[in-house]
């Protein structure tokens, strides 16, 4: 039986931490590094899970009263996660360089014999922390491209979607989950509140090749281009079903496990798209590829798509391949397709 076989023979209720260092022996070139990442970002997750649970308590709800390097208002608790987060990483010692939403420059950690750098988006959604709402983080690792026993640099983070070594999300809900893939198929765990510990509770996830949700903001159906219009309109006459909660983690967690697609085209407002390519996109193209899925840009598959600056946005069209494949190959206007030979490879 290969180590593969061995990590995802573990038996659901296998804690984190073990499955970690099971999956570790797939990984000749780690020593322990990137299994300390991904306990640090779950030592944080479990902190932030706190944090939430007990925010109508302790005034963290609500407007920071600043923006964000997006232009975005920033709610308390993006705040307090990006804290988190740094804290945690920059504790653990592993990761050299962060870049994450909250800041524009890249955080250098001050561990420079780090051999990897973390993309994060904290906390996604966290204006719906106000009203109860899923809300969550996502998070990308690569292995840093600088000499060792430097700075991180941009460079280190401009690698491309297909060279992340891991990726995943933590859904804060009714449960607090922590999913993740390091190309070895997509496993979450369950935070169990009184032991403090993740659990394995959805082994080997693998999506359905179709299904009826199909999760985007209608708000702006009448600015989707007329490819999307007409997607959407024949998944309306053929019994599909909208579900939105407009928390990507919450809306990717739910098709994810029930089959579906989200849609995130461009609009009127938001020509490029509004999600940010490598901290949203990248990371959970990278899942829905693992567990099964497809991630398209719109011309090209997610991971394909070369970045530009560290904090770029894309479009977006991920979930069950019929689906996605279906909206690619017969929605796009032909003389789109034509110029665009990628699509025509799927």
């Amino acid at each position: 039986m290969s180590n593969n076989e061995n990590a995802l023979a573990l038996p659901v209720g296998t804690t984190l931490d073990r499955f970690i260092m099971r999956q570790q022996e797939d990984f000749p070139y780690a020593k322990g590094e990137l299994s300390q990442l991904l306990r640090d970002i779950a030592l944080a997750a479990k902190i932030i899970n706190r944090e939430i649970n007990r925010a109508g308590l302790i005034d963290i709800t609500g407007a920071f009263g600043k923006e964000n390097i997006q232009g975005e208002h920033q709610q308390k608790l993006d705040v307090i996660a990006n804290i988190r987060f740094k804290r945690a990483l920059i504790n653990g010692g592993e990761a050299c360089g962060i870049l994450t939403e909250e800041e524009e420059d890249i955080i250098q950690t001050g561990n420079e014999n780090g051999k990897y750098v973390v993309a994060i988006d904290p906390l996604d959604g966290s204006s719906n922390i106000d009203v109860n709402v899923s809300i969550g983080t996502i998070f990308s690792i690569y292995r840093r491209v600088s000499p060792i026993g430097t700075p991180a640099t941009t460079e280190d983070f401009m690698q491309g979607g297909r060279r992340q070594v891991a990726a995943g999300y933590i859904l804060y809900g009714s449960s607090t989950i922590m999913a993740y893939t390091t190309g070895q198929g997509v496993n979450a765990f369950t935070y169990e509140n009184s032991l403090g510990e993740f659990f394995l509770s959805h082994a080997n996830i693998k999506m359905p090749a179709s299904g009826k949700i199909y999760s985007c903001n209608d708000a702006y159906f009448e600015d989707f281009s007329e490819p999307v219009q007409n997607f959407v309109r024949n998944l309306r006459k053929n019994d599909g079903v909208a579900r939105y909660i407009g928390s990507l983690v919450g809306d990717f967690h739910r098709n994810l496990l029930k089959g579906g697609i989200y849609l995130y085209p461009p609009t009127a407002k938001s020509p490029h798209g509004k999600l940010r390519l490598l901290y949203e996109c990248y990371p959970l193209a990278f899942v829905i590829e693992q567990a099964g899925g497809i991630a398209f840009e719109g011309s090209v598959k997610t991971l394909d798509v070369v970045p530009q600056k560290p904090h770029q946005r894309s479009t977006i069209f991920l979930g069950s391949p019929e689906m996605v494949e279906n909206l690619v190959k017969n929605f796009f206007v032909p003389e789109f397709i034509d110029s665009h030979p990628a699509i025509n490879s799927i």
